[in-house]
């Protein structure tokens, strides 16, 4: 098995004599970056039982010598759906601990939105063995909206069960804003069950401002990822909530974020993930890679550790990590420079996980193997499935904006049928976009235009990953191609399938609750790049958009402004359903 990973505590009786006497690991010759005082000194950390004790030298029984490298806090990521790796959680665990990333304030709404309760029990059970600290979080809003066809649901009493769990960490992401701000009582009920238990909440207000943010921190909401704008984190930090930096595989705010970031606003400000695949991560890094971001645009690096440590362990209360202090947790990270920030080395309570972007460790087996599987069920399509009617000879189409998940509404002209259909062979470039319903067979299908610059040619892009109700969203020049697409999703019980001109070109399963993959990270990822290089070389989707995460997105109703569910479009402002026909 390797290294062991076991958790460790020290007892009062002699925890003095421990800490006057020896330890079981000191890593000498090192820099150590405090982000406590704000100092990088030289020196060296003393460990035992998976607990920092000091920075004198001790009789070890192991000794490291860190050979001048920078010696960090390990890295938190504030706000991540494991999910959206689309790898299960060991496989995760295996991508982002080579990289720094010793614990992660996990959601997991979207396993949520398929298997509901059984699914959270199930997740928390999958990552209770593992080096990495998953605090996990109780979806807050399972559907994001009530009118939302997923494969369960998470009612207030659910919720209230869920977080009298001790191993459940607070309440996740609150997406209903408008629920909160109505004075829902299933809304407000969950969030003060957390609030009664004194655990945390997280936030999720796109472009929420003025007293509307004010009523909804006043109902002790922490954080919010959505920031896109520096007057929105501002506004946030004059209300005394954290923003979380999110640089996902989408959505990227660090660069408009980080520029105007005076030190005293960083102290109120962590570093996301949210939502980012496995071969985005092995490709561009995880938390680290914030911070070299960061650190590029002129943040000062100490301030950008700060923020990827001990502000997200202030922030949610982990007192026993964030920074190089006695009695913390030995979750460590060795770093060549504090502009790279390559590690070279991370632990995990003490224990060596990793060196040079390599487990070291042996992961514990997984307790839970693919406890959500055989998880689509739909209606078969057929020849209308993808109709879509616009008599008027005008339709709306979903407007993209590069790199963001918010949408725009606009207007095309469109070319019709005697039946008033618009169909994709009268109309070359058009692109159409379809959820299908893929929980309980109900048929129902919404289909709207999709705006070209997704740039999309030569067939369809099916995925099974369609937040947050994780329908089956299917994009194509071509219904036949769509409708190929979508019945080979099905008999794939999940996944993200490639379809030109009646051929299945490439697909990657994902078995586990249609969302993730058994596979390893490696493996993984090798199939997200296979399909990624087809999309923009074969399909000519453009790169100022992720090809899947782009499509993903299109369906959740809970970002502004114009959004697809499978019951039809969704204006998310008027917050109604509208019809494509103008």
């Amino acid at each position: 098995m390797g290294n062991t990973i076991a958790p460790a505590r020290m007892t009062p009786k002699n925890s003095r004599r421990l800490i006057l006497t020896e330890a079981d690991l000191y890593i000498d010759n090192v820099r150590i970056v405090d982000v406590l005082t704000g100092e990088i000194r030289p020196g060296g950390v003393a460990v035992h039982e998976g607990r920092i004790i000091g920075f004198e030298p001790r009789n070890a029984k192991e000794r490291f010598d860190g050979k001048g490298r920078f010696l960090l806090p390990g890295l938190i990521d504030s706000h991540v759906h494991i999910e959206s790796s689309m790898l299960a959680p060991i496989g995760f665990a295996a991508l982002v601990l080579p990289m720094g990333t010793t614990t992660v304030i996990a959601d997991p709404h979207e396993i949520a939105n398929v298997g509901g309760e059984k699914a959270v029990l199930g997740l928390l059970e999958a990552v209770r063995n593992l080096p990495l600290s998953v605090k996990l979080m109780v979806p807050s809003c399972v559907p994001a909206l009530p009118f939302e066809e997923t494969g369960s649901s998470l009612d207030a009493e659910a919720v209230e069960r869920l977080l009298a769990n001790s191993d459940i960490f607070g309440l996740g992401e609150l997406m209903n804003v408008s629920g909160l701000l109505a004075g829902d009582p299933e809304v407000l009920r969950k969030v003060e069950a957390a609030r009664r238990l004194g655990k945390p909440v997280d936030g999720h207000a796109p472009l929420l401002t003025g007293p509307d943010l004010e009523t909804y921190a006043a109902h002790g909401i922490m954080t919010d990822h959505e920031c896109s704008t520096t007057d929105e984190l501002k506004e946030r930090i004059r209300l005394g909530m954290y923003v979380s930096i999110r640089e996902g595989s989408l959505a990227r705010n660090l660069s408009a974020l980080v520029k105007d970031l005076t030190p005293a606003m960083t102290r109120r400000c962590t570093f996301c993930t949210d939502d980012r695949h496995a071969a985005d991560t092995l490709e561009r890094g995880h938390i680290a890679s914030l911070l070299r971001q960061a650190v590029e645009r002129g943040l000062d690096p100490i301030d950008a550790v700060r923020m990827a440590t001990l502000n997200t362990a202030e922030c949610y209360g982990l007192h026993d990590r964030g920074a190089i202090a006695p009695g913390r947790r030995a979750d460590l990270v060795l770093v060549d420079d504090l502009s790279g920030f390559e590690p070279a080395a991370v632990w995990t309570e003490g224990q060596l996980i990793a060196r040079n972007r390599k487990m070291v460790a042996t992961l514990p087996e997984p307790t839970v193997r693919n406890f959500m599987g055989n998880t689509v069920r739909i209606a078969p399509p057929n020849d209308h499935s993808f109709d879509l009617k616009a008599p008027s000879g005008k339709a709306r189409m979903i407007g993209l904006l590069p790199h963001s998940l918010i949408t725009t509404n606009k207007t095309v002209c469109v070319n019709t049928d005697a039946d008033g259909c618009v169909n994709l062979a009268d109309n070359p470039g058009l692109i159409k976009l379809a959820v299908v319903e893929r929980h309980h067979a109900t048929g129902h299908v919404g289909v709207t235009l999709l705006d070209p610059a997704y740039g999309l040619r030569n067939g369809a892009v099916a995925t099974s990953v369609s937040h947050d109700s994780h329908n089956i969203v299917v994009a194509g020049d071509s219904e036949a191609d769509m409708r190929l697409a979508v019945e080979t999703v099905d008999r794939l019980h999940g996944g993200i399938v490639m379809v030109s001109r009646g051929e299945v070109l490439d697909s990657l399963p994902l078995p586990v609750a249609g969302l993730m993959s058994d596979r390893m990270p490696e493996e993984a990822a090798d199939g997200i790049r296979r399909l990624t290089a087809l999309a923009y070389e074969h399909f000519g989707i453009t790169k100022d958009n992720d090809a899947f995460m782009t499509l993903s997105f299109l369906a959740l109703p809970v970002i502004p402004h114009l959004k697809l569910t499978s019951l039809g479009l969704f204006d998310v402002d008027a917050f109604k359903f509208i019809d494509s026909d103008i």
